[in-house]
């Protein structure tokens, strides 16, 4: 339609003084609405955070601090790992799918000025299954100890993520807990770690059996424990595991039953624990845990509100593009130009705005990964506890039964003294459970020493 210029006393839009744009050379000119394609910028680029969060980039030592070991001994020794290259390889055995069976390894060098590993750089290859390997035999060996959680497998997000983003994704996350290994001040030193890093081709460390092949294993084994065609007394050699891996379901039924007695029961326990330094620790790691899920509940709704600020300012941005659009082209008055160019710088702050919010929550996100790490050691700090909980109920577990047994002795002998000449039936169920009662008590010796040194383990903590 024709633009008509009129005076400014007659146009009905002019309550208000008119306030012209200062930029515009020509009032009477087109304004073209703005485009996302206007609003080019890089709101958050390495030299503006690094001013923003007062970090010198050139700093020699920010990396190295991050990747070096935080224990006792990392002024003088460190273990640097990384994880690079991932290759796609085919699985040797046979598969009924061409091309099915196929997985990715990563290339793992390791630099160090240890003498111990012999040599001050190597590179392995490793496949994401020798990790859950490493991990199970580091869980056995050094039961109590808190253990940095291993990344997850992840089954469904390989199927739905990209296979480049995934595989990255993964490379990240190995790298990471390699290095948490590499800090650990005793898991360092573990000849399992050692032979992780330094032995080519196929990882030597024996793969843990699957929980459900143990209980299928215990499975067949109760009924020959009740009817007495097994022992049923544990050997000193299996109590220093937990009862709960599944090979000895009476073991489990009875330390289940001995828990239930502790809990319910009205008779005390034959030990308790007793360190007030544990206890205290661990209401302090207690609290600690609600501190860091509240934080992580707070964060969440953090990004949240981010996210949808982003949003509706990115909504906000294009109305404003649309109503300069209709401005321009309806026309009809100097007011409504004027209007039309105070929309569109309206417009692109709001798409600037936009853009900020988003980056500002990838910059948020990036930096709540430490929060979330502590929460996943959490999990570390609770296997520990859970260790050294089951460690001490196996000890009250072998403590009651031996109590049982001698009773059991006591009335047999009695009974047998009774009788001209002796039972010899009574007298060869008293030898046998004289022996039972020898093996027993070296159970419970070996069960003591694994709880004690589960106790000292307590103290050495790693953050």
């Amino acid at each position: 339609p024709p633009v008509l210029s009129t005076p400014a006393e007659s146009d009905p839009l002019l309550a208000p003084p008119v306030f012209r744009n200062p930029n515009a050379s020509d009032n009477n000119s087109y304004i073209e609405p703005p485009s996302y394609a206007d609003v080019i910028f890089s709101p958050f680029d390495d030299n503006s955070a690094n001013e923003i969060n007062r970090v010198d980039s050139t700093s020699p030592d920010l990396d190295s601090s991050l990747t070096l070991s935080r224990s006792s001994s990392s002024t003088s020794d460190y273990i640097k790992i990384t994880v690079s290259n991932p290759k796609k390889e085919q699985e040797t055995s046979n598969s009924l799918v061409p091309g099915g069976n196929t997985y990715y390894t990563y290339l793992i060098t390791t630099r160090t000025n240890i003498a111990d590993f012999g040599s001050s750089e190597f590179s392995v290859r490793r496949r994401f299954r020798d990790v859950v390997t490493l991990s199970d035999r580091l869980a056995e060996s050094y039961r109590g100890y808190f253990i940095p959680p291993r990344p997850d497998k992840n089954v469904v997000e390989s199927q739905v993520m990209q296979k480049q983003e995934f595989v990255e994704q993964r490379r990240v996350a190995l790298e990471k807990y390699l290095r948490r290994l590499a800090e650990h001040p005793v898991i360092r030193q573990s000849d399992e770690l050692k032979v992780f890093l330094q032995v080519e081709g196929r990882l030597p460390l024996s793969m843990s059996t699957d929980v459900a092949s143990r209980m299928l294993d215990g499975a067949v084994k109760l009924p020959k424990q009740l009817f007495g065609e097994s022992t049923a007394v544990v050997a000193p050699h299996e109590v220093v595991q937990p009862a709960k891996g599944g090979r000895d379901l009476l073991r489990l039924f009875k330390e289940l039953r001995q828990s239930v007695a502790n809990d319910w029961g009205g008779s005390k326990p034959p030990v308790v624990e007793e360190d007030k330094v544990f206890l205290e620790k661990k209401e302090w790691i207690h609290d600690l845990e609600q501190q860091i899920s509240n934080a992580s509940q707070q964060a969440e709704s953090l990004v949240k509100a981010q996210q949808d600020m982003g949003e509706t300012m990115g909504e906000l941005g294009l109305a404003f593009i649309k109503l300069t659009k209709f401005e321009n082209e309806e026309a009809m008055y100097n007011s409504q130009r004027v209007r039309a160019a105070d929309m569109k710088c309206l417009a692109t702050a709001a798409v600037k705005a936009s853009r900020f919010y988003r980056e500002l929550n990838a910059q948020t996100v990036k930096h709540l990964d430490t929060l979330h790490e502590y929460l996943g050691l959490m999990l570390a700090v609770h296997g520990a506890f859970s260790d050294r909980s089951s460690a001490l109920l196996t000890v009250q577990t072998l403590l009651s039964e031996l109590s049982t047994l001698h009773a059991r002795a006591e009335k047999l002998e009695a009974a047998s003294s009774k009788i001209f000449g002796g039972d010899k039936s009574r007298i060869h169920k008293i030898e046998e459970l004289k022996e039972t009662i020898r093996v027993t008590e070296d159970a419970k010796n070996v069960a003591i020493r694994e709880y004690e040194r589960i106790k000292v383990k307590f103290f050495i903590i790693f953050f």
